[in-house]
């Protein structure tokens, strides 16, 4: 990996995100749907914490919620202990589709945040730099449908960075990766966030992705969301998925979210 020219000490490009009381719901044809229910939660800056739940259960709301997409129905979310109230760069959200902008190169698909903002002309370096970091400079002047699954998630995850985001929110950002890019995705997420310092909070199907990237594995119960366990995983990177303490963790998991494990 190349790393940018700043300080990235751990926590001094984060924030500290606290969730108070969180709760909300959807109003859909007339009909109240709660989604969250009462959700406490409090990440620390730098700390990377990944969200466990049944399929449909909240999970992504919550991360719209972060990045200050929506508003919730009771409660407050807060960074460094200011009430998140919109959108804004210093929080940015990956989805798990790449949804790259198909008529933009990939120089150009990461260089958007910085040229809406009106500071590309000075920031072009930035550019260049983050495509040296996610390996994907001799891929500069190709095309969103020139690229493979992983590579267009990497320009994806590059678009995001080049604004400099403090809390880098990731919605199954690796989910229709085949299992061999996934893992390589994975290892590259883990570097970039020990190089940059960031926040990260991931919503994730796979439990062993949790325990092998997340310092904390939180479990929501089927919608309405509530926090039904908080796991710490205190085992240093890089992890091996063989390691007895996250098979046993693992198996933890599994049973928490009330899936047998046969393996």
């Amino acid at each position: 990996m190349v790393a940018l020219k700043q300080s990235t000490a751990r926590g001094l490009n984060a924030i500290g995100l606290a969730i108070e009381h969180v709760s909300h719901s959807f109003e859909i044809g007339g009909e109240t749907y709660p989604v969250l229910d009462d959700i406490n939660l409090n990440i620390a800056p730098g700390e990377f914490v990944a969200l466990l739940g049944p399929s449909g259960c909240g999970k992504s709301t919550l991360l719209r919620l972060a990045a200050g997409l929506e508003k919730p129905s009771a409660g407050a979310l807060l960074e460094d202990g200011v009430t998140i109230a919109q959108p804004d760069p210093t929080r940015l959200l990956v989805f798990q589709d790449a949804t790259l902008f198909p008529w933009l190169t990939v120089w150009k698909n990461v260089a958007a945040g910085l040229d809406a903002r009106g500071v590309l002309a000075h920031e072009k370096h930035r550019v260049d730099q983050l495509l040296r970091l996610v390996r994907l400079e001799e891929f500069a002047g190709a095309y969103p449908h020139q690229l493979s699954g992983g590579m267009a998630q990497r320009v994806a995850i590059a678009r995001a960075l080049v604004n400099d985001p403090r809390l880098l929110l990731l919605d199954e950002p690796f989910g229709k990766l085949d299992s061999l890019t996934r893992l390589k995705m994975q290892t590259e997420l883990l570097s970039l966030w020990k190089d940059r310092g960031f926040t990260a909070l991931l919503v994730t199907h796979d439990v062993e992705e949790a325990l092998l990237l997340a310092e904390r594995v939180i479990v929501l119960s089927d919608r309405p969301a509530r926090i039904v366990a908080e796991v710490p995983v205190s085992q240093p990177h890089p992890r091996r998925r063989d390691n007895a303490d996250l098979v046993a963790l693992r198996s933890h998991l599994l049973a928490t979210l009330g899936i047998a494990d046969a393996v």
